[in-house]
């Protein structure tokens, strides 16, 4: 199992642009699926996006979409979630996951929680009006 350390976050204004990154560890990373996910006190733990193992499949939540971009560099073992355009309601504590994959699962990445079973600590992205 891959261990997840994520950072990046940070507190900016509405409109800017931040970069999270997601470094594993283990050389399996590379046939690990890739997700983060979000989550705001009181609240549950929402997708916001998600990639394949190879990167050549990803999903993103609505109201991302088109504002948010995820990669990786399995040669780096690292994820990315670019977040350009931001709006206070992303405000939120944000996690990097992963879930590794068989060639059974097809090419679009899960976006159920459920399917992540490696889980880093979160990283807090704060957005001021």
């Amino acid at each position: 199992q891959v261990q997840l350390v994520e950072s990046g976050g940070g507190w900016v204004q509405a409109g800017a642009s931040l970069r999270l990154s997601c470094a594993a560890s283990g050389r399996t990373f590379r046939s690990y699926a890739s997700g983060w996910f979000r989550q705001v006190p009181g609240k549950e733990r929402e997708f916001v996006a998600a990639i394949s193992a190879g990167g050549g499949y990803t999903v993103y939540a609505d109201s991302v979409q088109g504002r948010f971009t995820i990669s990786r560099d399995n040669a780096k073992n690292t994820a990315y979630l670019q977040m350009n355009s931001l709006k206070p309601e992303d405000t939120a504590a944000y996690s990097c996951a992963a879930y590794p994959t068989s060639p059974f699962d097809g090419g679009s990445p899960d976006r159920r929680i459920s399917r992540y079973d490696a889980w880093g600590q979160g990283t807090q992205v704060t957005v001021s009006p």
